[in-house]
């Protein structure tokens, strides 16, 4: 069913070694996402760390427009990211068949 244990051995070092570049990845992409025409941006990387954060001056004397645009930016972002930790596992693992080759 698994064929023999030489080849899950081979299996596992091959998804080890393709963890370790995605981690490399995610530590290496940035996204930026721009609100409201741009008067709020954000930077993040691949792993959800907040990196930048822009606000316009105009926004500084409306609070509630600023937490508006923050949030819907810091969701997008967030969007982003899912959406590419999905896409580069997904792509990681599409070769990869554990019962064998048929």
């Amino acid at each position: 069913m698994f064929g023999n244990l030489s080849d899950m051995s081979k299996l596992l070092e091959g998804m080890q070694e393709n963890a370790s570049k995605l981690q490399a990845q995610l530590e290496a992409k940035t996204f930026c996402v721009k609100c409201g025409g741009g008067l709020v941006e954000v930077s993040i990387n691949a792993k959800g760390e907040l990196l930048d954060l822009t606000i316009d001056d105009s926004l500084l004397k409306d609070k509630a427009s600023l937490q508006i645009l923050l949030i819907g930016a810091m969701n997008d972002a967030n969007k982003m990211v899912q959406q590419n930790l999905q896409n580069t596992t997904m792509g990681m693992l599409e070769g990869i068949n554990p019962f064998g080759n048929k």
